[in-house]
């Protein structure tokens, strides 16, 4: 099962953001937002969990894996500031459609710069075994990660300490949105 494998989960998760982000541009003017929370979230856990799982073990696997790792994170806080601004200000901000583009173009270069130069060479330097280990690892950080961006987390200790009371704090959030018809 190609989920089974670390880097086709993450994959596959890449090729799931593409299509939130066609569908927030795509969404009819009342469904931008809602839209637009299924994108954060999913960029939001998605991150947390190769910055948690992936990236520590690229560095330690991969020649120049402080290296590799440095330039993803880079991106990774780029992204997710962009992403917080957007989201702080909202679908109705005067500049949303222009700065969706500008996140859209971060994350997919982003996205091509992991497939890239950190998961083929960790495909090539990771058995079987290992990958499927990583995936089930990425699966459960998943579970515990925030659902809003968090520039300044990008490493697996900040996310460890920071991650669980920020995505209760995110989720308690959610559930009060939804009860007040907010969300």
């Amino acid at each position: 099962m190609a989920e089974q494998d670390v880097i086709e989960l993450l994959m596959a998760q890449h090729g799931r953001i593409r299509d939130l982000f066609d569908e927030v541009e795509q969404a009819s003017p009342d469904k931008v937002e809602e839209a637009f929370g299924r994108l954060t979230r999913m960029l939001s856990v998605h991150e947390t969990a190769e910055e948690e799982i992936v990236h520590p073990y690229a560095r330690r696997k991969l020649d120049n894996g402080q290296g590799v790792v440095a330039d993803r994170l880079g991106e990774e806080n780029h992204a997710k500031r962009l992403l917080l601004d957007l989201h702080r200000d909202g679908v109705d901000h005067s500049r949303f459609w222009e700065r969706l583009t500008e996140l859209r173009t971060a994350v997919m270069m982003h996205a091509r710069g992991e497939e890239r130069y950190e998961f083929a060479r960790l495909r090539a330097c990771t058995s079987t075994a290992e990958r499927r280990a990583m995936a089930a690892a990425v699966r459960a950080a998943e579970t515990l990660a925030p659902v809003r961006p968090h520039p300044g987390t990008e490493t697996a200790v900040k996310n460890l300490l920071m991650g669980p009371p920020l995505a209760i704090m995110d989720r308690a959030r959610e559930v009060i949105r939804k009860a007040l018809g907010k969300g």
